[in-house]
């Protein structure tokens, strides 16, 4: 059914459906919290995705050196890391709050190195959408923004990961690796503090759905959305994703944020399309096994 949609679907609706995806997840898993811990909703969506990645890309095991497994580890415990913490962050700040601020990331990957002075501008912007973040009111608690900056800090070890599993493994099947060790990580966690309430089948299908909106649907949609769209547009697009958070917000979970935390998540916003479209156009088609640079934000089977 998703293979039909991507091809009849124009790429840059395919994007805004993924985004909308991801968020759709994260605001059905907040819901939740109330009866399964944060650890618990993660593993269940890491367990979601393993299956149906292993399921699609069949990795070949045999053969790997030691540092093709350490890169794979790596990238499973950056996944792994980057979805325990923003779910962390998402039970004790506003999810458009929680991934504004996640987003400074890979907009950090997206501007590290750069000699560019236009690319100052995009710091100056960000930075002075988190400052007014802080200020913006509302319920925004210190552990809440730490865990969001730890899951922005895993997101962009992940991004860094994901480009060196990419030279070492085919296709998705590096990714699949990874989402196994992810689930290998999250599994005394999430089954300990999920107790008798991941027996309940009502619970567990709430869960698979999380993982099925917030992994599934946006990566399938993504890759194929790359497939037929610039790069730099895909980055583009994937900055609204704070925004998107922030309607998702407001809409499922009755998260009404201030005017000046909307110009912060503006700002972020901003500062990402900027980095996007000031980044050095890079080659048209990836090598094999290797993603294209799409800029800040993705794709990602994070957030």
């Amino acid at each position: 059914m998703l293979h039909a949609m991507s091809t009849s679907i124009p790429p840059t609706w395919m994007v805004l459906i993924g985004i909308v995806s991801v968020q759709a997840g994260a605001g059905i898993a907040k819901n939740l919290f109330g009866v399964l811990p944060p650890s618990a909703v993660v593993w269940i969506r890491l367990l979601t995705s393993a299956i149906v990645l292993v399921a699609i890309a069949r990795p070949v095991l045999r053969g790997r050196s030691r540092a093709d497994w350490l890169t794979a580890a790596g990238f499973g415990l950056t996944l792994a890391t980057m979805n325990w913490a923003i779910y962390e962050s998402f039970a004790r700040i506003p999810l458009g709050i929680a991934v504004t601020i996640e987003f400074l990331g890979p907009l950090s990957v997206a501007i590290a190195g750069s000699r560019r002075k236009v690319d100052l501008l995009w710091v100056a912007l960000a930075a002075g959408g988190v400052v007014l973040l802080g200020r913006g009111g509302g319920d925004v608690t210190f552990a809440g923004v730490a865990f969001a900056l730890l899951a922005g800090v895993a997101w962009a070890g992940y991004i860094l990961l994901s480009a060196a599993t990419g030279q070492r493994f085919s296709g998705t099947s590096g990714l699949a690796i990874a989402s196994v060790v992810g689930v290998l990580l999250m599994t005394p966690a999430g089954v300990y503090q999920g107790g008798e309430a991941l027996l309940d089948p009502r619970l567990l299908l709430i869960g698979l759905a999380v993982g099925v909106l917030s992994s599934v649907v946006p990566y399938t949609l993504e890759m194929q959305a790359l497939r037929r769209m610039p790069p730099r547009v895909f980055g583009i697009l994937m900055s609204l994703e704070p925004a998107a958070a922030a309607m998702v917000g407001m809409l499922l979970l009755s998260e009404f944020l201030s005017v000046p935390q909307w110009i912060a998540i503006g700002c972020v916003v901003a500062a990402s399309v900027g980095a996007t479209r000031s980044a050095r156009p890079g080659p048209d088609a990836p090598a094999e096994g290797r993603a294209p640079d799409p800029g800040p934000g993705g794709p990602r089977d994070g957030t």
